[in-house]
């Protein structure tokens, strides 16, 4: 492996983490390219990349890019000097050609050709999955459909959340592409069954606005699929409050959609079908806690309304 060169192109937090199982696995990547940074706050401040913030703390250096296509000194670079390979993982931007003649392989953390699109591990989750899984295939011009390399289920606890799954899927993932990598002339390439294909587009702000009158298990995967994309959120007396962490809650009757079943040792609330333990809330303006903690400032008791 270490006679070759590979590029790596990511922006997003999945990207991160293969940039850091692939480096520890001895992956030799020559060059790291991310998306631009983001800017916030009040001065603008500028946000890098979680990939090039996972590259600094490796110490590698990365080069930043808006569009590929308006670049000349990059693709001047990949002409001058083509990759033997390049990983293509959460970058935010259509790979073509010249690029694209080169080999690219992407992780995606699904079992393809299901849930091909921007949200695989949040959208497994808000459909109730006990399994996912993770693919290393070949890019190619249509999104997510191209030929296998290798491919690996996961299981999905009952308390996993998409934060643990990243970081699971990420490490599976970078294993099966660097045993991919020890004979890369050796790969081969499984066509997908487009006939099975399934898609995982984008969050849409309405998915992350909770209600006690949804079932307790839909409840509590929307709460676990969106612990990494801002959270959750249910309406208490007019105020947002973000839930982290929540579970069915089995053997407790429930009543009315909002009642509190339960506040002495839990907080058990009831939905439209079961009932919600709450964990961990956090009420707009305010930090994490626990959520017998939100419960005593509310001064909630058995048989309040939420």
């Amino acid at each position: 492996m270490s006679a070759q060169t590979f590029w790596f192109m990511g922006t997003g937090k999945f990207a991160a983490l293969c940039l850091e199982g692939l480096t520890r696995r001895g992956v030799n990547l020559s060059r790291i390219i991310t998306g631009l940074p983001t800017r916030s706050g009040r001065n603008n401040r500028e946000n890098p990349s979680p990939v090039e913030e996972a590259a600094t703390a490796l110490g590698l250096s990365v080069t930043r890019t808006g569009k590929l296509t308006e670049n000349p000194e990059l693709l001047h670079d990949f002409e001058s000097a083509p990759p033997a390979l390049i990983f293509v993982i959460d970058f935010g931007q259509i790979i073509r050609e010249p690029l694209l003649s080169c080999l690219c392989l992407n992780i995606h953390p699904s079992l393809l050709p299901e849930y091909r699109g921007a949200a695989p591990i949040q959208r497994a989750l808000l459909d109730g999955h006990t399994h996912t899984g993770v693919t290393v295939f070949k890019l190619v011009r249509a999104m997510d459909a191209g030929p296998v390399v290798a491919q690996e289920r996961v299981e999905i606890g009952p308390d996993d959340n998409a934060s643990d799954l990243y970081t699971r899927l990420a490490e599976v993932g970078c294993g099966l592409a660097a045993d991919a990598l020890k004979n890369p002339e050796g790969l081969t390439f499984t066509p997908q069954d487009d006939s099975r294909a399934t898609f995982a587009p984008k969050l849409e702000k309405e998915e992350f606005a909770l209600s006690f009158t949804m079932s307790a298990e839909k409840f509590t995967n929307t709460v676990r699929a969106l612990d990494m994309s801002g959270g959750a959120y249910v309406m208490v007396r007019g105020r947002r409050v973000k839930v982290w962490r929540a579970g069915v809650c089995e053997g407790v009757k429930a009543k009315t959609p909002g009642q509190v079943l339960d506040c002495s040792g839990r907080l058990i609330v009831s939905c439209g079908e079961g009932s919600v333990e709450l964990s961990e809330v956090q009420s707009e303006g305010k930090n994490r806690v626990s959520s017998l903690d939100w419960a005593r400032g509310l001064r909630l008791k058995t048989g309040s309304s939420l």
